[in-house]
């Protein structure tokens, strides 16, 4: 279980978060531009600290501030897909996945198997030499997501990961998308702002606004409200 207790003063108002996540459970965290969604990932993630708080995986802290806690990115087991991808574009799709496994020095000869496994899995394996800069939104995808499964991660973070794909593509992307969580057995944040993906993905969803949520509950729950919204015309209708 992921639980999460955090705070952190932004330059507009304060992130205020307390919630959990059960194991083989995926939260969805929808929410305006600049609610404070992309900034928990990364407090998550260990890519920022919170002024205060407990971030607590599997019984174990990564962060605490009351006890001096703050264990290194590195270190805490999680796996993270960038809503840019952030994958390195002047090396191959082999090399990206491979990447997170040799900076752990693990044995060539484990690598090699664990990677083939892996971008086979993701249909990757006959453009393994293929440079990230030059394949296409959802190889990129696929890579970005193969990489931060070979980690075994004990979380998984996802910004965003399928804004950058073709609407055409989107729906397919969804259902495999899902199919991967689900076999992980780990839990799931993934944040969008596509009420599709809440819908086709999420076991439970939240809503944050200015730094705080709003909503918490079933993903039905989300829906009905942005259902509400659409009707009485205070945003941009979803697109289905």
């Amino acid at each position: 279980m992921l639980e999460i207790n955090v705070k952190k003063r932004l330059r507009d108002f304060d992130l205020q978060v307390k919630l959990d996540v059960e194991r083989d459970k995926t939260l969805m965290l929808v929410g305006d531009n600049g609610c404070g969604k992309t900034t928990l990932l990364n407090l998550l993630a260990g890519l920022d600290n919170p002024d205060e708080g407990r971030i607590a995986l599997d019984g174990r802290a990564l962060y605490d501030s009351e006890y001096g806690i703050n264990v290194p990115p590195e270190s805490r087991g999680i796996g993270y897909v960038f809503q840019s991808y952030a994958l390195f574009p002047h090396m191959s799709i082999y090399d990206n996945v491979a990447f997170g496994l040799r900076t752990r020095r693990m044995p060539a000869d484990e690598i090699k198997d664990l990677v083939r496994e892996h971008l086979e899995a993701a249909g990757l394996w006959d453009i393994r030499k293929a440079k990230a800069a030059l394949v296409s939104g959802g190889q990129k995808q696929r890579t970005a997501l193969a990489r931060a499964l070979i980690i075994e991660p004990r979380l998984l973070l996802l910004d965003e990961p399928l804004s950058a794909l073709d609407v055409r593509k989107q729906a397919a992307m969804r259902k495999e998308l899902r199919e991967t969580i689900r076999a992980c057995g780990v839990p799931c944040i993934i944040v969008t702002h596509d009420l599709r993906d809440v819908a086709c993905i999420g076991d439970q969803a939240c809503l944050l606004e200015r730094g705080k949520l709003s909503l918490h509950g079933g993903t039905e729950e989300i829906l009905c409200w942005g259902t509400d919204m659409d009707a009485r015309g205070e945003k941009e209708p979803i697109q289905i």
